[in-house]
């Protein structure tokens, strides 16, 4: 049986990517360009400390910190390319959490590995970064969230789609609570266990939201991380719907669902919602997936407000390496920075969630595949980390820093008109480490 279609009405229409560049869509519009570029081997997730000067990135066989107070000139501050866990090396970390002077480095993201769990790290001086504790846990962590001496981090496994809160902040990490999908929703035991998997965390006042691929993205009150309390949930499909899909693949990789990365603005009023999907073969929708936009101003009662589609591509499959759907994301002061990855960056006015507005993009679509995008200083620079985590790509990982400013230089008399598909990228050479389609491969199975 064919799965629900669910479209959604966006204002934003996929653009040509043929040649790397900036992309103008209408006059007035702000001009967005790199700064600075640091090759960073096995790039994956990004993250910006308090201070707005340094950047710590997940680097697959460790992790490394980077001083962006001259966003023009990043600039390699340490590298750990031997991250120990209870005396073995950690590897496949594609996530780390920082939050003051403490820095989480977690792995693997996916299955298959000898040594699981999490290191954290005293940063107070980033080109020395310090061992202060670490954790195995029984299973691959994905991503994790670091709040104050709180860490959040995701379990999943074939029978279980657990949320994990630790107290790393003593001389012993301490779990000291637990969120559990299937005890809350018993019934999603019934699908495949990557379409119900926990992907991805964010912690805000209290609340987390937690994407849980089809099953929807939850919010739990946290304020007392011994006891978290459902709230409510958004989700773009059904259980039922679920259920009565014939291959599991197109549940995996397919639209309605594949909530992947969900974060709310600095009020957190605003939630967005990203939905890493690729085309199937099989019903409607069948594209990449984009980012919703929800009215969370009453955390119990969500309303969706607005979207933003991913650019199309002539080959939208996931072995296809033409990969544009939307990967992870920030929200600032009105404003959501975005990643695509090959699809490039992008900056979207979202003060009206319900007609958002692309302010500008960038993108160098034989290069770069970005995994993220996150603010320096608002309305003025950000960064995104390019991944070589691709399928059928050959890409570099680095680190990339932007600026933002606002003039007329970069504006058209009538904007774009779209061009659909890419051109000009065939005979990219494959052979790239494909680490975040892992969890999702063709060939894992019940």
């Amino acid at each position: 049986m064919k799965r629900r279609a669910v479209l959604r009405t966006s204002g934003v229409a996929g653009l040509s990517l043929s040649a790397p560049g900036l992309v103008g869509l209408a006059r007035g519009q702000a001009t967005i360009e790199p700064l600075g570029r640091l090759p960073i081997t096995g790039a994956a997730e990004a993250v910006v400390g308090d201070d707005g000067e340094t950047a710590y990135v997940a680097a697959t066989t460790g992790f490394a910190t980077v001083d962006v107070s001259d966003p023009a000139e990043p600039t390699l501050l340490a590298v750990d390319r031997d991250v120990q866990l209870e005396g073995k090396t950690m590897t496949e970390i594609l996530d780390v959490s920082v939050d003051g002077d403490l820095l989480v480095v977690a792995g693997p993201a996916n299955r298959g590995f000898d040594v699981a769990g999490f290191r954290c790290y005293d940063v107070s001086d980033p080109e020395n970064p310090a061992p202060v504790g670490e954790h195995r846990t029984g299973s691959h962590v994905h991503n994790c969230y670091l709040e104050e001496e709180l860490l959040f981090v995701v379990v999943n496994t074939r029978e279980t789609n657990r949320l994990a809160i630790f107290d790393v902040g003593g001389d012993e990490i301490t779990q000291v609570g637990f969120w559990s999908l299937l005890e809350y929703e018993p019934g999603w035991r019934d699908v495949h266990w990557l379409a119900r998997y926990i992907h991805d965390v964010y912690v805000q006042d209290g609340i987390v939201y937690l994407p849980c691929w089809n099953a929807g993205t939850y919010l739990l009150d946290v304020s007392d991380p011994s006891e978290p309390a459902y709230i409510s949930h958004v989700q773009d499909t059904t259980l039922e719907a679920e259920r009565a899909i014939d291959d599991w693949r197109e549940a995996v990789y397919g639209l309605p669902g594949n909530d992947h990365y969900a974060a709310v603005d600095d009020t957190g009023d605003l939630l967005a919602v990203g939905r890493e999907a690729w085309a199937t073969g099989g019903a409607e929708p069948d594209r990449p997936g984009g980012i919703d936009l929800y009215d969370v101003s009453d955390s119990a009662e969500p309303v969706h407000q607005g979207s933003i589609d991913a650019p199309r591509a002539d080959d939208e499959s996931n072995r296809g390496g033409m990969w544009t759907t939307s990967h992870n994301f920030e929200l600032r002061d009105g404003r959501l920075y975005s990643s695509w990855y090959r699809a490039g960056v992008k900056i979207h006015d979202v003060s009206d969630p319900a007609a958002p507005e692309l302010l500008a993009e960038w993108r160098n679509t034989e290069e770069t595949g970005f995994w993220t995008a996150r603010v320096l200083e608002p309305g003025e620079t950000f960064i995104a980390s390019s991944t070589e985590a691709i399928t059928g790509a050959s890409l570099e990982g680095a680190l990339y820093t932007f600026s933002t400013a606002s003039d007329d230089r970069s504006g058209t008399d009538g904007g774009s008109s779209p061009i659909p598909g890419f051109t000009g990228v065939a005979g990219l050479v494959g052979g790239a480490v494909a680490l975040e389609r892992l969890r999702r491969r063709g060939n894992v199975q019940d």
